[in-house]
């Protein structure tokens, strides 16, 4: 009974709300007082043909100033005016893209970030737990065979370096200020975060170099191929002891994360560039365009500021998604795999390694069939 009591008041309360909403609606259409004027004398203690004290004036109008609802609403929504001084970006009042940018920065792209980084960390140690480091089935043979020259070595640990220091002083820029401002105070962490500044403008450069070289180096030997597929179809093994699949110098998993560090790369070089030139690259627009083209209903009339700001977010965006694909990549080099950083860190690997990670490429090195690898009980 209670029940059905409260949900007749309820049904009631909504009615009267929504009829007096059409009052008001229908009080504000009307032709015979469309704003009101006739309640608002009332309130003020004058006729409707008196005329208004403020005479159109904004109300404590000292400076003078009229009230035009259509001039505030051209500089709300961010028109532009002229200037003298040489910013001429100073001729807009309100950049109210600003606001979007703000709340796309520090609502669902620093949220999601979280979520990207440490659902990486989690799942890695779910799978180590369950699985534990991946070892050398045959056990070290004694034998080594070069993986890696002087070069490759060089062009990736450059990348890694500098991807590194990118990483971390990028990750002060988005957190800093709710992780380490708290524990070092004000004035060590504005000095952190200025130097980290610098840091980060300064080794972008050898991080594009790094970049370049490796693609240079290894575009040749990640052309997906036939073997990338039975690569795929068995999880490359790495899920079950005993299952070897057959690779040449780069497996399918390795052919996919060079694609996403070059790719992604390119976007974070180009967006980094038109952050350190603010207003000089004209990014956005001729790509929308494009994509306009197909449909997607993007916009065309781009300020330099749209530019900047949208540089900014898709900077953040792809960075975060790099950084939790290293974080994998860094697991398996060294505590994922039995063996797999002495390929980067001396350039020679065990030759029973290199047969069950990479069979194909030792047979094109060493001109010699691979040694046969035991296949899994069905």
């Amino acid at each position: 009974m209670r029940d059905a009591m409260r949900l007749g008041l309820q049904r009631l309360t909504a009615g009267l709300a929504a009829f007096g909403l059409c009052l008001m609606l229908v009080a504000g259409l009307s032709p015979v007082d469309p704003f009101g004027q006739a309640a608002y004398a009332q309130t003020e203690g004058r006729s409707v043909e008196e005329p208004s004290p403020l005479a159109g004036n904004v109300p404590g109008g000292h400076l003078g100033a009229t009230s035009d609802s259509q001039i505030w609403k051209a500089v709300r929504d961010g028109a532009r005016g002229t200037v003298s001084i040489p910013d001429k970006l100073a001729g807009q009042m309100i950049q109210s893209e600003g606001d979007t940018w703000r709340a796309r920065r520090n609502g669902p792209i620093t949220v999601g970030g979280i979520w990207a980084i440490f659902g990486m960390i989690a799942a890695l140690a779910l799978f180590f737990a369950l699985r534990g480091r991946i070892r050398m089935e045959a056990g070290p043979s004694g034998k080594t065979i070069e993986r890696f020259s002087d070069l490759e070595r060089f062009a990736h640990w450059l990348s890694a370096v500098c991807f590194l220091t990118l990483a971390l002083t990028g990750l002060n820029m988005l957190y800093g200020r709710h992780v380490l401002l708290p524990v070092l105070g004000p004035e060590a962490f504005s000095g952190l975060a200025q130097v980290g500044k610098y840091v980060h403008n300064f080794v972008a450069f050898g991080f594009m170099a790094g970049i370049v070289l490796m693609f240079v180096i290894w575009v040749r030997h990640n052309i997906p191929n036939k073997y990338d597929l039975a690569w795929l179809a068995k999880g490359g093994g790495l899920f079950k002891k005993g299952v070897h699949v057959s690779s040449e110098k780069f497996n399918a998993g390795q052919k996919i994360q060079f694609w996403l560090v070059f790719v992604g790369g390119v976007l974070l070089s180009l967006n980094g560039l038109a952050l350190l030139f603010p207003f000089t690259f004209v990014m956005f627009d001729p790509v929308f365009t494009v994509l306009n083209v197909f449909g997607f209903g993007l916009p065309t009339d781009l300020t330099p500021m749209d530019e900047m700001q949208l540089a900014q977010i898709w900077h953040v965006i792809v960075a975060l998604v790099l950084i939790a694909a290293m974080i994998s990549h860094i697991y398996i080099g060294t505590l994922g795999m039995e063996g797999a950083f002495n390929a980067m860190g001396t350039g020679q690997v065990d030759e029973n390694w290199a047969r069950e990670h990479h069979d194909l490429w030792v047979e094109q090195v060493k001109g010699a069939a691979p040694k046969a690898q035991p296949q899994p009980a069905e």
